[in-house]
């Protein structure tokens, strides 16, 4: 018994340590690029059109393909998918460090989003496989620390790598890291499959055509003009095959994202929140990680700890922001979050200009720190406690899917508002297209506040809850 349990034990640890090593590289490529932007368009060129794809093809794809990744996980086996989305995903950071243009760049980082679609989602599922049930717990918390010091430390890893190597090195990083984890994960994880699992490829194709569409349409608008046909054509397209696809969600057998679940307000609200928070936010980012070097004059590398008070705060934060969630209810930890991100970013537009100083912009840091890590600590603990166990893997993914769908649009909408109002032709320019930018941000967010008052309380939530299982149990 005791040999059976130290191997169980060092299974869970090996486990640990790959998904969490996974986990960290496709967490940290969300942000890393974004203090290495300014140094990017110096060497490859491009308009402002083309550094928001640089950000967009990884998220974009990232976001269409994660439940999509999933399935294909539970159907051909965890562990092959895992080490097939881990191959794919380093050969694609070593093909963007070696990217000659910025359309290569560009193609790169989409590669890269599809290995991630692939990889992440397996992570959770192959660590709760491996690890007992008494000490999942102590192991996820691991697991969603790791990823959420990639987060914290995007900006800045990518600001010292950029100013002391150089831009690549930002891509180059995940490849040694890659390669080591190959083996290991080959020889440390167990195989794993799902009974009857589906792929929903129509919906796939629907969903992946739609947001393609709507996002290029919105960068590509103000370069090609919003009345021209190929961007009329693109949101037209876009539009109706989201509809398609939600349409699919309630009328398809088994759906890769079944439209029921919003019936659900708890669901409702805190997939709203999520991807309205993640569009003001997210696009905010990519453009003040641009100010505070094309404007304010900071080396990447500085551009990068001055942004650690908004990107570090929730590792501070958090924990504490768990334990009071777990007093008073996620809905008003989650709320205040969110209205304290908008506050915050309302300020940034208050005092920017060509001239401000740091300190007129840390309160808006802080304020926008606390706000993030109020919503994060209990964001994924509603998401699971507003469906049933069953359908907590679907609701984890469509969570975790709209987040990363509204950080592309966050990209794609605050950059059509920053080129409609400025541009880059100098540090005035650059202010007054960023100022807009951030006002719809923070719009956007006190948006996101409001949708998570939606949030019965748990009480209420559970009641809410009970008979809609009820019904589904009836109707089987």
């Amino acid at each position: 018994m005791n040999e059976q349990a130290a191997g169980r034990r060092g299974g869970a640890t090996w486990a640990l340590i790959i998904t969490s090593a996974a986990g960290f590289m496709a967490a940290l490529d969300n942000l890393v690029v974004t203090t290495a932007l300014p140094s990017i368009r110096k060497d490859l060129g491009g308009a402002l059109s083309d550094l928001q794809w640089t950000v967009n093809a990884y998220t974009l794809t990232f976001a269409v393909l994660l439940m999509f990744g999933a399935a294909l996980g539970d159907r051909f086996g965890r562990r092959k998918l895992f080490i097939t989305g881990l191959t794919v995903f380093t050969l694609a950071s070593a093909a963007a460090a070696m990217a000659p243009g910025i359309n290569s760049l560009i193609a790169a980082r989409a590669v890269q989003g599809v290995g991630a679609a692939i990889m992440m989602p397996l992570t959770l599922t192959l660590l709760t496989a491996a690890v007992p049930a008494a000490r999942r717990g102590a192991a996820l918390g691991i697991f969603s620390a790791v990823t959420g010091l990639a987060v914290a430390s995007g900006p800045l890893i990518g600001g010292s790598l950029t100013e002391h190597f150089s831009w690549e090195w930002i891509f180059w990083l995940n490849v040694p890291v890659g390669l080591a984890l190959l083996p290991f994960a080959r020889l440390r994880l167990s195989e794993s499959y799902a009974p009857n699992a589906r792929l929903d490829i129509p919906g796939t194709i629907l969903v992946s055509g739609g947001l393609f569409g709507i996002v290029y349409g919105l960068v590509n608008g103000q370069t090609d003009g919003w009345t021209s046909a190929p961007i009329l054509i693109s949101l037209f397209a876009g539009a109706a095959l989201l509809a398609g696809f939600i349409h699919h969600g309630f009328t398809h057998k088994n759906p890769m994202l079944p439209m029921r679940l919003f019936r659900n307000r708890a669901f409702f609200g805190i997939n709203m929140a999520s991807l309205l928070m993640f569009l003001g936010m997210f696009g905010s980012i990519f453009l003040l990680a641009q100010f505070l070097q094309g404007v304010a004059g900071y080396s990447p590398t500085e551009a990068g700890l001055r942004m650690l008070p908004w990107t570090g705060m929730p590792l501070l934060v958090a924990p504490f922001a768990g334990i009071l969630s777990d007093r008073i209810g996620g809905r008003p930890v989650v709320a205040a979050g969110l209205a304290f991100q908008a506050v915050g970013l309302g300020l940034f537009a208050a005092v920017l200009g060509p001239d401000v100083s740091y300190a007129a912009q840390l309160p808006a840091l802080i304020l926008s720190g606390i706000g993030m890590a109020l919503y994060f600590a209990p964001a994924a603990s509603v998401v699971m406690s507003s469906v049933r166990p069953a359908e907590q893997g679907i609701a984890s993914g469509a969570n975790n899917a709209l987040r990363e769908v509204g950080g592309s649009l966050g990209v794609a909408v605050l950059g059509a508002v920053f080129a409609s109002q400025g541009g880059y032709q100098s540090s005035q320019s650059f202010t007054d297209g960023t100022v807009p930018a951030l006002w719809i941000g923070a719009g956007t967010v006190a948006l996101a506040a409001l949708a998570a008052l939606l949030i019965p309380r748990r009480s209420k939530a559970a009641a809410e809850a009970a008979p809609a299982d009820e019904r589904e149990l009836a109707a089987a």
